[in-house]
């Protein structure tokens, strides 16, 4: 049954098993039934039931419990000590007749057991009723002549990030990860992002810690507010707010965050930066990590004739349709351009001349920032259109 189902995408199976507990007679159950203990995966479970029900009278109550092996000194140590202790696991709990196991009711569920939620199932598993009833004359009762069969299949998921199926309450990312995140504004995931990829630079953190901001005001001061965003990522327990940030913008309103996408949040975010670094030790540091060069052209075919310029950049846009890699979309940027019939290239000294078109980078800076072109127009619909076309 479910020990043979396929895991979701993405999820490695640490080990798989079942357990069948038989009931002899149903009406000598005490309110509260456990079954003996299991073992699958290393890991010690039980079938907990309220044939009577819990907190719903008139319905078998029916759960999976893990149970935490001791330690030598008597403490729980289920996944590594004390109350830390976790296990993510698929599993199917499943009444059936003894005789007939085709006559069966089931139920799946998944669920991250911890020691603040030790057991997982169905309050509301079956009515009794519908349990003792034959649900026609060739079929069976599922529980019959007062038995019944319990089983559990259970499916141990491997958790290499350890947050698989985590709710997250009292949860200490500092503790666990060593890091903490940014609160989001309803509208600003965008820049969170972004805000993260630069703090985790640590040239350009460094650079913005020297930024002058002593006699700033950090609701005017965007290079203040940074900083103070920079250092809160480095030293605080929970998230971080950013909404002084966003103020220093001058960005109030959920609109002002609707109207700009993340990369022109970094260009506006970039400039400002610059602009405050002028004159002072950090002078230029943003161009030294961001700034390559490129050379856009067009040679003619026919004559000895070139027209190029280049230019700075401190981010490319490329596209992703049609591209399965990044090199592919490298290769489409780059793609030289044939001017020829009624888009031919006027030449200075020569005329209308056929001429190749196209853009060769000169340089990449230490951090190269790419812009995946992951929406584009769509005329029918007369809306943007996310792209979902993977690399």
């Amino acid at each position: 049954m479910a020990a043979n189902s396929i895991l979701p995408p993405k999820l490695e199976e640490e080990g798989h098993g079942y357990f069948h507990w038989e009931i002899d007679n149903w009406m000598a159950l005490p309110e509260r039934a456990v079954s003996q203990t299991f073992t699958v995966a290393g890991h010690d479970w039980d079938i907990l039931m309220f044939p009577r029900g819990n907190q719903a009278s008139e319905t078998v109550s029916l759960y999976i419990e893990y149970k935490p092996k001791e330690s030598k000194g008597g403490e729980d140590n289920g996944s590594g000590g004390s109350d830390e202790w976790h296990s993510c696991a698929l599993f199917t709990l499943a009444m059936s007749n003894v005789n007939e196991p085709e006559v069966f009711k089931v139920n799946t569920a998944q669920h991250r057991f911890t020691a603040e939620e030790t057991d997982w199932g169905f309050t509301r598993f079956s009515d009794i009723r519908h349990l003792l009833t034959p649900a026609d004359e060739d079929t069976p009762a599922l529980i019959e002549n007062r038995r019944v069969r319990i089983s559990a299949y259970v499916r141990v998921v491997k958790d290499p990030l350890g947050v698989l199926w985590h709710n997250f309450h009292n949860y200490n990312s500092r503790k666990h990860t060593g890091y903490v995140g940014l609160r989001n504004q309803g509208a600003t995931c965008y820049m969170n992002s972004l805000l993260q990829s630069l703090y985790f630079t640590n040239e350009f953190r460094n650079a913005v810690y020297q930024i002058p901001t002593e006699a700033d005001d950090p609701k005017k001061s965007v290079a203040l507010a940074l900083q103070r965003v920079f250092y809160s990522l480095q030293v605080s327990n929970d998230a971080v707010d950013t909404t002084e940030l966003t103020k220093s913008f001058g960005w109030d309103s959920l609109e002002s965050f609707m109207q700009h996408d993340v990369q022109e949040f970094n260009r506006v975010l970039q400039d400002n930066l610059e602009t405050k670094m002028k004159g002072t030790v950090v002078d230029g540091a943003v161009a030294k990590l961001f700034e390559g060069k490129m050379k856009s052209y067009i040679r003619c075919v026919n004559v000895d004739y070139e027209s190029s310029r280049v230019e700075n950049y401190y981010d490319i846009s490329l596209n992703v349709k049609g591209c399965n890699t990044l090199r592919d979309s490298f290769a489409n940027y780059c793609e030289v351009e044939t001017l020829n019939g009624e888009n031919k290239y006027q030449a200075e000294g020569f005329g209308l001349q056929d001429a190749k078109k196209g853009v060769i980078f000169e340089s990449f800076p230490p951090v190269l920032q790419l812009q995946l072109k992951r929406f584009e127009y769509d005329f029918r619909r007369d809306a943007m259109v996310k792209i979902n076309d993977r690399h």
